[in-house]
């Protein structure tokens, strides 16, 4: 029995020296694992706390930036606004001027010449087509009908800041027609691309037939080149003067008869070959949108116009 216990007693302590290393080992082990667990638990709090303010700046963007471009905007358009009224409140003011000056006119050529060049003055609305005015007279109005389209054109310009352009049919009447054509896309390209914003073409019957196709350019329907502007076309008709008693109706469809017989008589000079009658069609479409008779005006300076 003493043996017995005595080898017990060894084998015991030969145990608790073998395990007590290991213990210590294993207790090292997990200190060292909560040592390196610590960081990494921090770098993934300071991970997730990034996470969050980038989501939380992107999350302000969204909202501050359309805000912002609503007030840009709002602001933008309220100034756009003024300025629109003050335009078309200098424009009314200078065709009154105009109307009281040429008490001979019919009052609804006012009406219709405002009505149609008020709309070009809206910048908040989409132009679709330029403005198109012909304006025309017997010969005992070829005074009037220079004078008035000049001061119309100006009217318009002026309210905006602009200039005019201005073409006269009879110098260019014994050019050759794509010379003239060059010439008048060159001068209403150019001037209405540097700000200006009414073209007046004085005598439009004068210029060779062929060299008015430009003005398909110019103004279309759909595709004119510029929608913003004005076009202000006067013909002076060979008969001495129009009755008063002429419907508008009527001073139109005298315009177009006398147009048909100047650009595709067979008598006319070369200069104006190249119009036919389905070339002077589409060209009426576009140019006859709206037609005004011009009476004459007793008191117009003899050189000049007021």
């Amino acid at each position: 029995l003493s043996e017995i216990k005595a080898d017990f007693l060894e084998r015991n302590q030969e145990c608790y020296s073998t395990s007590a290393p290991q213990s210590r080992s294993k207790s090292r082990y997990q200190s060292s694992t909560e040592k390196q667990s610590q960081p990494l638990a921090k770098n993934d709090s300071q991970s997730q706390n990034g996470f969050h303010k980038v989501w939380t700046l992107l999350l302000v963007l969204l909202i501050c930036v359309p805000l912002l471009y609503v007030l840009w905007s709002g602001i933008q358009g309220g100034a756009s606004s003024r300025r629109d009224a003050e335009i078309l409140q200098e424009f009314r003011a200078r065709m009154e001027k105009l109307k009281n000056t040429y008490q001979s006119q019919d009052p609804r050529l006012w009406r219709k010449a405002r009505v149609s060049l008020e709309k070009r003055l809206n910048s908040s609305h989409v132009h679709l087509e330029p403005a198109i005015l012909l304006l025309t007279a017997g010969q005992e109005a070829e005074k009037a009908l220079r004078c008035l389209s000049n001061e119309i054109a100006n009217a318009f310009a002026s309210s905006q800041n602009a200039t005019t352009i201005s073409i006269d049919g009879v110098d260019k009447a014994v050019l050759d027609s794509d010379v003239v054509k060059l010439e008048v896309d060159t001068e209403l390209s150019s001037g209405f691309s540097e700000g200006k914003k009414v073209a007046v073409v004085h005598r439009f019957e004068s210029l060779p037939a062929g060299s008015t196709l430009i003005f398909y350019k110019y103004c279309d329907h759909e595709n004119a080149a510029f929608k913003d502007v004005a076009l202000v076309l006067t013909v002076l008709l060979d008969e001495q003067s129009l009755r008063k008693s002429l419907t508008f109706q009527e001073v139109e469809e005298k315009v177009r008869d006398f147009l048909w017989a100047k650009f595709t008589s067979s008598d006319v000079p070369s200069s104006y070959n190249g119009m036919d009658t389905d070339k002077l069609s589409g060209l009426w479409s576009r140019i006859s949108h709206l037609v005004l008779p011009v009476w004459p005006e007793k008191g117009l300076p003899l050189e000049g116009c007021t």
